[in-house]
């Protein structure tokens, strides 16, 4: 399953980006499929793009929202949230391990360098909700201008994805931006270089420590239609779930729930685990067998 994964992460990436007929006249697609949002991060500024990021547009309906409202319209971004709800609704967190082109270049770079590998500091992990509260809800929704606009904050200061795939090509594309680059832009390609250098010595560190569009996806995992099942009964504690999981999901020995919000469903556990303690379950079936078992206790 694993070189499935990967395929179909190659395919996603070239899916979202293949927009082949780039120029400096054009360089930003913005036709009518740009209204459909990705279900990864993968920059709406990107030459290459077709499609408009998720996390990106949750921000922009967040700073105009005072505008709109003040003006009497009702742009809510409900398309955005109920696009989101959907997927995770779904499959949880499953677009990170699956589709996300920034997922699949942690990835690539974490199994091509033969750099040594770090643990990774389990705290951070709490940086997520620093950045989807304050980044992406907050600040684009508080900190507004004079005619009440506020800036996608996450995007502009943040983002390693939005340099890499939209900053670095513009600079490229068009010379007059090299002109005006600025301590921003060098800032933002300081930030890119370090979550590359970063993904080299520990699995997928943008996900477990950044990631805004990941964390609330994986809001989901608990609730989805899709969704592992740890059977206790059966693990032999060889800890290889643990020593192959992409973003460090120890549910093994407890520390955490295998639908945690950490797990993009990969499905690495589930293929290499030697005593099969780890399955695929779905609501609908867990309904069906509760119903059967419990039409068998009222016989």
């Amino acid at each position: 399953m694993e070189k499935l994964r990967r395929f179909i992460q190659l395919v996603s990436a070239f899916i979202a980006n293949c927009r082949l007929w780039i120029t400096q006249s054009n360089p930003i697609y913005t036709g009518p499929v740009k209204h459909i949002c990705f279900p990864g991060i993968n920059c709406y500024s990107c030459p290459a793009a077709i499609a408009s990021c998720p996390l990106g547009a949750i921000q922009n309906t967040l700073a105009s929202l005072k505008t709109n409202l003040a003006i009497g319209k009702t742009s809510l971004g409900l398309y955005i949230l109920g696009y989101i709800g959907m997927i995770g609704a779904v499959i949880g967190r499953a677009p990170c391990g699956w589709l996300c082109p920034f997922g699949f270049l942690q990835d690539i770079l974490f199994k091509t360098t033969r750099i040594r590998k770090l643990p990774f500091w389990r705290p951070l992990a709490y940086g997520r909700y620093l950045f989807l509260f304050l980044f992406v809800i907050i600040l684009p929704l508080l900190v507004t201008d004079a005619a009440g606009y506020g800036q996608t904050w996450f995007c502009k200061f943040i983002c390693p994805a939005g340099t890499l795939e939209a900053g670095l090509p513009l600079m490229l594309i068009d010379p007059g931006l090299r002109e005006m680059a600025g301590k921003l832009f060098f800032s933002k390609t300081t930030l890119l270089i370090i979550i590359i250098l970063w993904s080299t010595v520990n699995m997928r560190p943008f996900c477990r420590a950044i990631c805004p569009l990941g964390l609330i996806f994986g809001f989901f995992n608990k609730i989805s239609w899709l969704r592992l099942k740890f059977h206790d009964d059966v693990c032999v504690e060889c800890k290889a779930c643990e020593l192959i999981c992409p973003t460090g999901v120890s549910f093994a020995d407890g520390r955490d729930d295998i639908n945690s919000t950490k797990c993009i469903r990969c499905m690495r556990c589930l293929n290499l685990c030697p005593g099969g303690a780890v399955t695929i379950e779905f609501s609908s079936s867990i309904r069906k067998q509760h119903h059967e078992s419990y039409s068998g206790n009222t016989k």
